[in-house]
């Protein structure tokens, strides 16, 4: 493990679009979703930690989930989750962790090499995934790129933003190429256009780049938010650190880090690659990670009796005791059953999910 090499797990969102099983208090992030034991965060922990020792792992997420962080994650240090105010998306949350390893860096802050990962994704292929970092690692040491990952595509899929690369590649390795454009998820006609062409990739959200280019590039794109941070650096690591970052935040931009700054920068280079990711953003993508049975019905926490049944995504909040589920006569339908709450919803209409969310807060807030 190289002891300048630092990794930033992201795991502030609420998931949404997982409701039921994914809720505010226990966001998508510390779910064991695919019954494995271990939660997604725990996953991405653990993976990261092949590469990256635990002193120099750090998770920024909320303050109200300080507790369920330490819980999942007792090998990361208490000072390592970092706990943003309210969310402001990831550019914010980058400037915050950029600053936390410049100060624990010190010294070594202008070589160190951060990974940047969300905490909800899934990678089959972990092998293939660190492999993959060493190359983009190796790359952002030696030149002045900012380097993202993207994942060969496998379907015209709109829930995913794409990224087109150029044709010739002037790095040692031929999987390295510079990025033309990012598109943020297009409508279907587009998406199979970009699948048929071979030039676009998804964009995977996972990022690889040298502290010293990072905040260069926060100096040039989003000088405003960066003096913000900078302007308060003595107080990190000090008691006044958490007054501190509620002021930073109130005033800081709500935008990502892909609008902020990878889509302006002309220093942008993608590592394209193929390691069994998924986001997990929907029911739907999880399907075809799940235990299937003969007619393509995916399980989650069940036992599943199926008869003239199809293509369904049946999960339960199985708390150690799988659920008996018995359906007939049901295709392509996605049924999850918690303590509290049950959904069945046709997987065509899956994004009405986020929108019934939205529906149930309001109701509740009156």
């Amino acid at each position: 493990m190289n002891s300048n090499t630092y990794a930033v797990i992201m795991a502030g969102g609420i998931g949404s679009r997982f409701w039921p099983m994914s809720q505010e208090s226990q966001p998508k992030q510390f779910l064991d979703i695919l019954g494995t034991g271990r939660s997604l965060i725990q996953m991405t922990f653990d993976r990261l930690n092949r590469m990256v020792p635990a002193e120099n792992i750090l998770v920024v997420t909320q303050e109200r989930y300080r507790e369920l962080v330490e819980s999942h994650l007792p090998a990361l240090p208490s000072e390592n989750t970092l706990c943003e105010p309210f969310m402001r998306n990831t550019a914010p949350c980058i400037a915050y962790a950029n600053h936390w390893i410049a100060n624990k860096a010190g010294a070594n802050a202008a070589d160190a090499a951060v990974i940047v990962a969300p905490s909800d994704h899934l990678i089959l292929k972990e092998d293939d995934f660190l492999q993959i970092v060493e190359v983009a690692l190796d790359h952002t040491r030696q030149t002045n790129q900012l380097v993202t990952l993207g994942i060969h595509p496998s379907r015209p899929d709109t829930g995913y933003g794409y990224i087109q690369f150029e044709d010739h590649n002037n790095a040692k390795d031929e999987r390295v190429r510079m990025v033309k454009t990012f598109t943020e998820k297009p409508q279907i006609e587009l998406a199979e256009q970009f699948l048929a062409s071979g030039d676009f990739y998804w964009n995977s959200g996972i990022f690889i780049w040298s502290l010293e280019n990072i905040t260069t590039a926060f100096e040039t794109h989003l000088k405003d938010m960066q003096d913000l941070f900078q302007e308060q650096a003595e107080a990190f690591g000090t008691s006044l650190e958490t007054e501190t970052i509620r002021a930073i935040y109130g005033d800081c931009e709500n935008i990502s880090i892909d609008y902020g700054i990878m889509e302006k920068a002309p220093n942008v280079a993608v590592v394209l690659s193929d390691f069994g990711w998924s986001d997990l953003g929907t029911w739907g993508s999880l399907h075809e990670k799940l235990e299937q049975d003969d007619h393509g019905n995916g399980m989650s926490g069940v036992q599943l009796v199926a008869h003239d049944s199809t293509g369904n995504v049946v999960a339960a909040d199985s708390s150690g005791h799988k659920k008996l589920v018995a359906m007939r006569g049901m295709n392509d339908y996605i049924i999850v059953d918690t303590e509290d709450a049950l959904l069945i919803c046709p997987k065509s209409d899956e994004q009405w999910i986020k929108q019934l969310v939205t529906e149930l807060k309001a109701k509740k807030g009156k």
